[in-house]
């Protein structure tokens, strides 16, 4: 048996000490802590990498405190369009949507495109049905209905506007979700949920549900699950690339995920961060901004859980 490690993310953004009610700070713990040890209970009992990251993702789509699932930010029409990827490290197998509205948990239906059709990303209207085909519900927009959500799309609606979720500097709600692990057979996974940004048009799509570039796994070198500004993170293919330079510079995940999120996403004018774990169990997590939600627990007892800049 070799060591395993979980790590989530809530979002990275305009975190500020001090903009946040201490209350509100607690609630934000309390659901990072809940999804980090539902997804390391999995992997405790010898459970796989992929149960471990859907296990989390789903407890962070179940709060309304972060942008995805429950939570997920308004879209210029009134309507939540989300987004959701997943990967398995040992396959190369990977599962996404785009643009779904009404489903509470878009990381299970992403798995179930992996593993009950022949396709890896599936869109809008497609997707739908073929969620219907495999027995979801679709749910009423009150059930994602969210006032703090409202009332951020209210301010820019008539607007030209959109709004990067992370990038609001008020007592707010943040963030994109994600996971990775690796499990005790070495094999590694990562999961990815959002609902996008406020105010969005056309279709949209950011970098989460894109394999390679907001979400990857590869067991012979990193998971990853990236949040940020998703054009820019798209752009420089962020995910994918701290694998390349771990598997073709020789780089550590450290090392690597450092330079992506310092160095060169900041050279294309992006910002945001990545949690991203090797088959080693090592967890990196690595941002630019003045905070990220975020946690990680190991097997070699090791654990945290921050918002802000330490």
């Amino acid at each position: 048996m070799k060591n395993f490690s979980i790590a989530i993310h809530g979002g990275a953004g305009t975190l500020v000490k001090g903009l946040m009610t201490s209350e509100l700070e607690s609630r934000y713990k309390e659901a990072l802590a809940e999804a980090l040890e539902a997804g390391y209970a999995v992997l405790e009992k010898g459970g796989t990498a992929l149960d471990a990251v859907e296990i989390a993702v789903q407890h962070l789509e179940d709060t309304p405190l972060f942008n995805a699932g429950k939570g997920s930010v308004f879209s210029n029409q009134g309507t939540h369009e989300m987004d959701a990827a997943i990967m398995d490290g040992s396959t190369l197998k990977a599962g996404a949507v785009s643009l779904i509205t009404g489903i509470k948990n878009p990381i299970s239906l992403a798995r179930d495109v992996m593993e009950k059709s022949d396709h890896v990303f599936l869109a809008g209207e497609g997707a739908m049905e073929f969620a219907k085909m495999n027995g979801y519900k679709v749910l009423p927009p009150e059930y994602f209905y969210d006032e703090v959500r409202y009332q951020q799309w209210q301010g820019i609606k008539d607007s030209t506007t959109f709004q990067l979720d992370h990038s609001v500097k008020k007592d707010g709600k943040f963030g994109t979700v994600g996971a990775v692990a690796c499990d005790a057979f070495g094999n590694l996974a990562a999961a990815t949920s959002t609902g996008g940004m406020t105010n969005k048009k056309w279709g949209r799509v950011g970098d989460s549900p894109m394999i390679g570039a907001g979400t990857y796994a590869n067991n012979t070198t990193c998971a990853v699950s990236c949040t940020g500004s998703g054009e820019y993170f798209i752009r420089g293919v962020v995910a994918y690339d701290v694998s390349c330079l771990m598997e073709y510079k020789g780089m550590s995940l450290v090392e690597a995920a450092s330079e992506v999120i310092q160095k060169r996403v900041l050279r294309i004018g992006g910002d945001g961060g990545l949690i991203a774990v090797d088959a080693k169990g090592t967890i990196a997590l690595p941002f630019n901004t003045e905070g990220m939600y975020r946690a990680y627990k190991t097997s070699q007892g090791e654990h945290g859980l921050a918002i802000y800049k330490d």
